[in-house]
């Protein structure tokens, strides 16, 4: 499944504003951020300080109020599946739909052939770890199992770009934990960018090439932490003196 188009990420002087109540309330202040293709980077912050909303700008689904955002190279103004799958909080599957149908729908709606879309769909659920699950609906899985047909949704149109918001906060922890190695099996394989918010800071660690770091509202970037960590990832680097450090490295930065 791998994506010819270019996966890298640019954000450049990006600041964002609501208008609640008649008031006028920042978001986001002077966010300028570049991701390399094929990078796997978390964002953390404090709850509030923006991460959500800047990845609903980088997936095209808002605007923001300054600033630009390209994605291989082009303005991002609206969703753009083939450059930038999504994956949510909520795996948000269809009860009514079977997980092949679920991972189907996105390319159904391009009118993509029948044959071909199952065929991808079938692929997808295969790279998830799914394959034996492709006629079960969302009501006979596991709760990591519907994140895993989340995953295979955002992955079938075989965009370059996969954004993730805290698709794993909803499990248990130790549900959460096998999510992660998955996922990293997942992007070893696919090889795509991955920009993954969570307010996790051992997870954010575990899964990253780098951490950003946002401050509270308005949320800036306050430090870019590169995890130097050897690749493959093992659950027992989380007890090493380096592993330590980078938490706390990151921790101290988002409590002040």
């Amino acid at each position: 499944m791998g994506a010819e188009l270019d996966g890298t990420i640019e954000v450049a002087d990006l600041n964002h504003v609501y208008a609640t109540n008649g008031q006028s309330l920042k978001v986001l202040a002077d966010i300028s951020l570049k991701v390399e293709a094929g990078r796997f980077v978390s964002i953390v912050g404090p709850s509030g300080c923006g991460k959500s909303s800047l990845l609903m700008m980088l997936a095209g689904l808002m605007q923001p109020s300054e600033g630009t955002i390209l994605a291989a190279g082009k303005p991002i103004h609206q969703p753009d599946p083939a450059r930038i799958g999504v994956v949510f909080q909520d795996a948000s599957l269809y009860p009514w739909l079977s997980a092949r149908e679920n991972v189907e729908f996105p390319l159904s709606l391009r009118g993509v052939d029948k044959a071909v879309r199952r065929e991808r769909a079938l692929g997808a659920l295969a790279l998830v770890g799914l394959e034996g699950f492709a006629d079960s609906y969302p009501n006979e899985l596991s709760g990591g199992m519907k994140q895993r047909v989340s995953i295979a949704r955002g992955l079938v149109q075989d965009p370059p770009i996969l954004l993730m918001d805290e698709p794993f906060a909803a499990l248990d922890e130790q549900t959460r934990i096998t999510m992660g190695d998955e996922l990293l099996r997942i992007w070893d394989r696919a090889r795509k960018t991955v920009i993954f918010v969570t307010h996790g800071l051992s997870e954010a660690i575990y899964l990253s090439d780098e951490v950003v770091v946002m401050s509270g509202r308005p949320g800036r970037i306050l430090d870019r932490v590169t995890v130097d960590l050897p690749r493959p990832r093992r659950l027992d680097m989380m007890s090493t003196p380096r592993f330590a450090e980078l938490r706390e490295l990151v921790w101290q930065q988002i409590r002040t």
